[in-house]
């Protein structure tokens, strides 16, 4: 499986995040005086309103200073050596003044770039400790692991880690073409590149294979890695491919597509915005390809 060029720049700005970003399960002896507080209302995140269309994620020693009250918070580790947490409160709590509950994927571009991309981890982490208080085994109660992010039942010792779901996403190319379709769950006239969630036992390159088959009825070759995103929309790690169209007529499966087709660079839809590796497939499309349509 050979390597897609294009994926360079998503590499190297997430690896400028998470040197920044230190990761621990153990808060510090000696915590900083202030600390960031990624305080989330189901999927809406607590920020200071502090000018129009400008946010910023709110900084206290202590959650009690924001005037919230949570249901359980959790230590993610430092970035430029401030503590961070993420926490969750009721759906009846108001934000204080001065704040505002907003979701967090339309915050994209409106709050620093990196505490967005901690902003998402803070996200999973939260949901992910919501969702395990209990073990899918026995159903007793479960407690935080002393030295890993896990957390362990009482009774029968099954430990549960974060989830982590896999999904590939690929851009398909036939003829200086890219291939881009309308799916139901949207809620806008969007196009974007075909995504689907990998299955058990399934290699990722059989995975694009059926997923594409399924949704648009062609076949596909030359499959290549471009580059990965996690994604907290609940919990997936997003796989990016490139691959060339093989045979077959494009013919949408109704269920979870409503339209397909070819598009060239300066001929393009309603595409998604710059927070989606989707947007980097579709960008590196658009640089590498233009020059045919000139």
């Amino acid at each position: 499986m050979e390597v897609e060029n294009g994926s360079v720049f998503l590499y190297y700005t997430f690896m400028n995040i998470n040197s920044r970003f230190i990761k621990e399960i153990i808060e510090p002896e000696n915590r900083p005086r202030q600390s960031f507080w990624f305080i989330f209302q189901d999927n809406h995140l607590l920020v200071y309103s502090r000018d129009k269309n400008k946010y910023s994620i709110p900084v206290a020693r202590d959650i009690k200073e924001l005037k919230v009250n949570p249901i359980r918070t959790q230590y993610l580790g430092r970035y430029d050596n401030i503590c961070c947490y993420s926490g969750e409160v009721s759906k009846k709590i108001k934000p204080p003044p001065n704040m505002l509950f907003l979701h967090l994927w339309g915050l994209y571009g409106f709050i620093d770039f990196h505490l967005f991309q901690i902003a998402g981890y803070a996200f999973q982490i939260m949901k992910w400790d919501q969702t395990f208080q209990y073990c899918g085994r026995c159903g007793t109660k479960t407690k935080k692991c002393e030295n890993e992010r896990a957390r362990i039942c009482e009774k029968c010792n099954l430990v549960s880690f974060p989830r982590i779901s896999p999904a590939v996403i690929v851009a398909v190319i036939k003829e200086n073409k890219i291939l881009l379709a309308k799916a139901n769950r949207f809620k806008r006239d969007m196009y974007s590149v075909l995504a689907g969630f990998v299955e058990p036992g399934e290699t990722l390159e059989e995975c694009i294979r059926r997923e594409i088959k399924e949704e648009v009825n062609i076949e596909v070759e030359n499959i290549r890695y471009f580059g990965s995103q996690p994604w907290p929309f609940p919990d997936s790690l997003m796989i990016g491919f490139t691959a060339d169209y093989k045979s077959g007529e494009l013919s949408t499966d109704g269920d979870e597509i409503s339209d397909s087709d070819w598009f060239t660079p300066n001929n393009l839809p309603n595409i998604p915005g710059k927070i989606s590796i989707a947007r980097e497939l579709i960008d590196w499309f658009i640089e590498k390809f233009s020059g045919q349509y000139s």
